[in-house]
């Protein structure tokens, strides 16, 4: 059992870590991180690529076709990857380490 005193110190200890690390107290009471947003301009990017690759396919070009598909394909799976539940949105890293 806590004497009053040792009571007080750990409620002011508690206030003082939820006003400069609030990111650490939610994840410690095990709330779900928040969805972050697509990028509308990488899923702008991608739908362009992919028109493109389906233009240069008609005009008979299919080697830059299929370059052009494989990046517009790179980009949405990079994205899905990036966006997806259960990631914490604010790990700057996008792929884990190696190790």
């Amino acid at each position: 059992m806590l004497s009053k005193e040792d009571s007080r110190r750990l409620a002011q200890l508690e206030r003082q870590l939820r006003r400069d690390d609030p990111d650490f107290c939610a994840r410690m009471r095990g709330d779900s991180p928040a969805r972050r947003r697509l990028p509308l301009s990488l899923v702008l990017t991608g739908c362009v690529i992919w028109a493109a690759a389906l233009i240069l396919a008609v005009f008979g070009w299919w080697g830059a076709a299929v370059v052009a598909g494989v990046w517009g394909t790179v980009i949405v799976a990079a994205l899905g990857y990036r966006c997806r539940p259960g990631r914490d949105p604010a790990d700057p890293e996008m792929f884990p380490p190696p190790w």
